[in-house]
């Protein structure tokens, strides 16, 4: 199986919150911020900032997991992100390495 990731995009002022699903994270958020989908809404409303994401070993759990996500409010959404990135901080930069095994 492949493995999953969810996460969390926003924009610079992290006024506008984004929760996607993807089998390849540092790949979905070049995409995100290089604009790939003019039309999406991530491109619409300028959400480049990576700030929240969880690994899965199966891409199931992570779209069963980004369902209970997006289902919650959005404080809910922003009690996550302040529970492991209180400072809002962009993490792109962590997970440039995070498909190479090794």
């Amino acid at each position: 199986m492949k493995p999953g990731f969810v996460y969390i995009m926003t924009n610079k002022n992290n006024t506008v919150l984004y929760t996607g699903v993807t089998s390849n994270l540092p790949k979905r958020v070049q995409e995100h911020q290089e604009k790939a989908y003019e039309l999406s809404f991530t491109s619409k409303y300028n959400l480049n900032k990576l700030v929240y994401w969880e690994s899965f070993q199966e891409i199931g759990n992570a779209i069963f997991r980004e369902k209970q996500i997006k289902a919650g409010s959005r404080q809910k959404k922003i009690n996550l992100i302040n529970s492991l990135n209180p400072e809002w901080r962009d993490l792109t930069e962590e997970i440039k390495d995070i498909m190479n095994p090794f």
